[in-house]
């Protein structure tokens, strides 16, 4: 028999750029914009999706959307270098959309006649109930009670919480298939010396060729008589973002004023919180080995929870309208680029601080590129983060049938049991979950929509319960166990060591 060429390994060899090793400075700067402009996707849909539901303008839109911005550019640089240290972009979370649509419906609140009024008084209590339930994921972060659950931990638990992280065809399906034809079929073409342009900037390529289709398009009248959701999705010149956003603003904390609070909003509001730290966590995983680099140990985790729980805070004293979570799409870039530099990820963290302040209308302008080319994207990225968590599984025993078993109902039911949640979500925001207390609706709703944390619950449990003794191999203890730990193994002080000689301030544990 052959022998096997590809055994199990636990650091990924096929990408050209590590955590700490960096590309030329022209290509970190082409594949940082190419970061920011990936991220704009949910930058620019949750405030079109909220705003106007809370009764804001269009310039009220834009002016959210540029705060979204910046606050994310503070806590994807602040969590590049002071929390996991991995070069994971940190932006506006649609798990926070649920407990939200509670509030914006909060009969108190639509009581309130005037348009705007109701705008300022909804953004408020959002800030409120995002600033009290920030507190959830710091205390569990600094207090490293996250990194201690972390030690249920396992490859075989792991690996579907990070797989279960994923209209206008005319747009969609060409950018899909321009992006699968030049990752995958020409990235070893090499027109320009020696950089694989086609493998190493796609998604500025191929935006720019999609979204002058659709700037034809739109131009053409071919969504003249389209219903209105299509034309939100597809026209270029939706939302009237270029027009009512502002050549130079600096979002300032306080700035639509004084943050009210509420216990039932703050309740619901720590389910998104709590979801987002499950989908922060798989990410993290995935990024960890896109990135070249070894799990992170407990302690690093409870470190990247904790100033993730200050991002959800700054989010709540700016007014960013939605709480924040790791971008598995940009976690998707790092395997699709090859390219898992730090300092990429810390350069688009300076662009989106530039285009919130200082060019307003040039990011309005990023931010028209319509829905369906980010959903094509989001097909490719989202599916090769799945992929990775599955790639876990490499270090467990898949001939047992305890493991097959546990995989297989925490994939199926990760999947199943959101969708049965979301067929019931209505224009409403009435869910499965639907008693008189509409915060507890929304707290089970929104967790039970999260096929990640569905999957985390179902893999976890089951497998630190069934056979646990006499399966320790099987489940890939061994592998892990030295993982868990920041002095573990020699190579996290390389990839996880904070920076300025901070450590001797903040030892690891």
């Amino acid at each position: 028999m052959a022998e096997i060429s590809h055994p199990p390994m636990e650091q990924l060899q096929d990408l050209e750029y590590c955590i700490d090793s960096n590309p030329p400075w022209p290509e970190t700067v082409l594949l940082a914009f190419q970061n920011y402009i990936l991220m704009l996707g949910s930058s620019a849909f949750i405030p079109a999706l909220l705003v106007p539901a809370m009764g804001g303008t269009d310039g009220d839109k834009a002016r959210v959307m540029q705060t979204l911005l910046f606050v994310a550019g503070i806590k994807t640089l602040v969590q590049s270098l002071f929390g996991t240290r991995l070069p994971a972009v940190v932006g506006g979370s649609f798990a926070y959309v649920i407990p939200i649509a509670y509030i914006i419906n909060d009969s108190s609140l639509q009581k309130i006649s005037n348009d705007h009024e109701r705008f300022i008084h909804t953004m408020r209590a959002i800030q409120g109930a995002l600033i009290v339930a920030s507190s959830i994921q710091i205390i569990l972060g600094y207090s490293q009670v996250w990194g201690l659950f972390s030690r249920f931990f396992s490859p075989l638990g792991m690996a579907p919480v990070v797989g279960l992280l994923g209209n206008c065809i005319e747009i969609g399906l060409p950018m899909l298939l321009l992006v699968i034809g030049l990752t995958q079929y020409l990235k070893h073409v090499r027109p320009f010396k020696d950089v694989p342009i086609f493998e190493r900037f796609p998604i500025l390529i191929c935006v720019t060729f999609v979204w002058i289709y659709a700037i034809i398009l739109t131009a053409s009248g071919a969504y003249r008589h389209k219903p209105s959701l299509t034309q939100l999705s597809c026209r270029t010149d939706k939302a009237n973002l270029i027009s009512t956003a502002p050549w130079f603003k600096f979002p300032y904390p306080l700035q639509w004023g004084p943050p009210t609070f509420a216990v039932g909003h703050s309740f619901a509001m720590m389910s998104a919180v709590l979801v987002s730290m499950v989908e922060s966590t798989g990410a993290y995983m995935a990024a960890s080995r896109l990135a070249i680099a070894t799990p992170p140990p407990a302690y690093v985790l409870s470190r990247g929870i904790g100033w993730q729980g200050i991002g959800v805070l700054l989010d709540g004293l700016f007014g960013t309208g939605t709480g924040s979570t790791v971008l598995v799409e940009n976690v998707g870039l790092l395997g699709l680029t090859r390219v898992g530099s730090r300092r990429v990820v810390q350069v688009s963290a300076g662009f989106m601080i530039f285009f919130s302040i200082l060019a307003g209308k040039f990011g309005a302008v990023f931010a028209s590129i319509p829905v369906p080319i980010y959903a094509a994207l989001h097909c490719v990225l989202f599916g090769l983060v799945a992929a990775v968590g599955l790639s876990f599984l490499q270090f467990t025993n898949m001939n047992s049938m305890r493991n097959l078993t546990i995989t297989g109902l925490s994939l199926f039911l990760g999947i199943s049991i959101p969708q049965f949640f979301v067929h019931y979500w209505d224009a409403r925001h009435y869910g499965l979950v639907h008693t008189d207390a509409g915060w507890f609706n929304a707290f089970l709703n929104t967790v039970f929509m999260s096929p990640a944390t569905v999957g985390l619950i179902i893999a976890v449990f089951m497998d630190n319960t069934v056979e646990v003794e006499m399966s320790k191999k099987d489940r890939g203890m061994p592998w892990w166990v030295k993982f868990r730990n920041f002095r573990g193994d020699n190579r996290n002080e390389e990839f996880y060591n904070l920076p300025f000689n901070l450590n001797r301030f903040f030892p690891p544990t």
